[in-house]
């Protein structure tokens, strides 16, 4: 149980806190904000360059590609790929046919058919 002291500590510490104007729901965010999310290292979009990439441009050794559905992790170095789909052919197409060759999730519906692409960017 805590002392009064501790208790008297904690209430002023919540009206405190309590006294902070917060933002309201549709007010504007302060750029200091936006700033520090696009200064985030997260905030690129590799992952999302890296898909749209041709083969020749991408600096990787390994590429790896896995599979939300069935967890399944496929890697091809960079050179093979170049040499079995061509330097110009885009990353995704690549990953997504690597994917579908070895798919053991196959239902008979062209929907549900297939891997669904998880793109490794480390």
């Amino acid at each position: 149980m805590p002392n009064p002291k501790k208790v008297e500590k904690l209430a002023s510490e919540s009206a405190r806190r309590q006294a902070l104007p917060a933002a309201a729901p549709g007010a504007p965010l302060p750029d200091a904000y936006w700033e520090s999310l696009l200064k985030d290292p997260r905030a690129r979009a590799d992952g999302a360059a890296m898909r749209q990439r041709r083969l020749v441009e991408i600096r990787r050794h390994v590429l790896r590609v896995s599979c939300r559905r069935c967890e399944r992790t496929v890697e091809i170095q960079t050179a093979d790929a170049v040499r079995l789909y061509g330097g110009n052919a885009v990353w995704k197409d690549v990953a997504q046919r690597l994917l579908d060759n070895t798919c053991q999730q196959r239902t008979g519906r062209l929907e549900e058919d297939g891997c669904w692409p998880a793109f490794d960017v480390t």
